[in-house]
């Protein structure tokens, strides 16, 4: 029982207080790259997912038999091969999003949101503590990624299509669409190309700053 206020907590910091995009500003060139479109930013975030979660995991069962010297070229090979199962994973089941997500998702071995959290947290703290935190972190960037790629795919394409991940028929893996949002406006192709992720971005970090001001204002 008084664990789960401590884990709660450590869970919601890592969607609000520690979001790794809005407040840790990490991981911004994936996020940059691959938040063309909700689809692609559900996918990265989901892939991002899998090698936090098993990552935090072994690092945290491993880590008082890792060796302080080696520790991380350890949590690099931990790291990898985590990258490296999802990426045949998405290469043999799910083709179109491996091929749009191209070289993002091995660079997830380097990126560093996850090896920030293997250091500062899972190398430091028990299994179920590191568990809740990779699910808070992830839960925070894959808000993010549909966030910013929902936005640049609605004003980029004047429609988005919201997407789930869903088991086909062959055994492969495909996007089952949800629904599809169109608004009555002039496509602005500047949205789905590099200035329109920098504009994207910078628009939601002010807010995001901004709310989170006016909230520490409130309760002091």
């Amino acid at each position: 029982m008084t664990d789960r206020p401590s884990l709660l907590s450590e869970f919601t910091k890592g969607i609000i207080k520690n979001n790794p995009v809005f407040c840790l500003v990490l991981g911004i060139c994936p996020t940059l790259a691959v938040t063309t479109s909700f689809e692609n930013g559900l996918g990265m975030g989901l892939a991002f997912t899998f090698v936090l979660l098993g990552s935090n995991l072994f690092i945290s069962l491993l880590r008082n038999q890792t060796p302080s010297i080696v520790r991380l070229p350890i949590f690099i090979v931990i790291i990898a091969t985590f990258v490296t199962i999802i990426d045949i994973v998405l290469q043999a089941y799910l083709p179109p999003l491996y091929e749009a997500l191209g070289i993002f998702v091995p660079l997830i071995v380097v990126n560093c949101i996850v090896i920030g959290r293997a250091e500062a947290y899972a190398s430091k703290n028990p299994v179920l503590p590191s568990i809740t935190d990779a699910l808070g972190i992830s839960v925070g960037y894959i808000l993010v990624l549909m966030l910013i790629g929902g936005i640049r795919e609605l004003l980029g394409t004047g429609k988005i299509t919201f997407v789930m991940l869903w088991l086909l028929e062959n055994g492969q893996i495909g996007f089952l669409e949800l629904a599809t949002l169109h608004i009555p406006i002039e496509p602005a192709t500047v949205m789905i190309l590099s200035p329109g992720a920098f504009f994207t971005i910078g628009s939601l970090m002010f807010m995001f700053k901004f709310m989170g001001k006016k909230m520490s204002e409130r309760r002091g």
